[in-house]
């Protein structure tokens, strides 16, 4: 099995070697980091792979003591996948909620765009906020608030 520096595996991931040294130290691999002869880091593709879930774990906002439980429990082995599949469903639910709120907000900027893309090509964009703001189309009674 071949093994990958912590350099080769920071440009894999766009990790910083700071943040791998981190993860280390705050227990989040699945096994323990391996050294070599020389007592450097060396890492496999399935470590790799799961720094890439780990990543997107930590972007999609759960928090470090939630994945190093997740890591825990990986490192525990058998016996536990029940309770690696809950704290994946409720980061998935969790995540689920976060994109329904963000396309929620789409909807309203995109709106927004409408109103004053609408504006800008009637020639009223200087009635924009005369009412104050309003998610209503550039026509009516409400067309100079956006």
């Amino acid at each position: 099995m071949s093994t990958l520096t912590i350099g080769e595996v920071s440009a894999m991931t766009g990790l910083t070697t700071h943040t791998l040294r981190f993860y280390e130290q705050e227990g989040l691999f699945f096994a323990p980091v391996r050294r070599n002869a020389a007592g450097r880091r060396v890492f496999t593709e399935d470590e790799v792979e799961w720094l890439r879930v780990c990543t997107k774990l930590r972007s999609s906002g759960m928090p470090l003591p939630e994945i190093r439980r997740y890591a825990q429990l990986a490192r525990d082995g058998a016996g536990n996948e029940a309770e690696r599949f809950e704290i994946l469903r409720r980061h998935e639910a969790k995540v689920r909620r976060q994109v329904a709120d963000l396309q929620e907000a789409l909807a309203v900027i995109h709106a927004k765009v409408e109103i004053y893309a609408g504006h800008l090509a009637a020639g009223t964009a200087d009635r924009l906020w005369l009412d104050g703001p309003t998610c209503d189309p550039p026509t009516g009674p409400a067309e100079g608030r956006a």
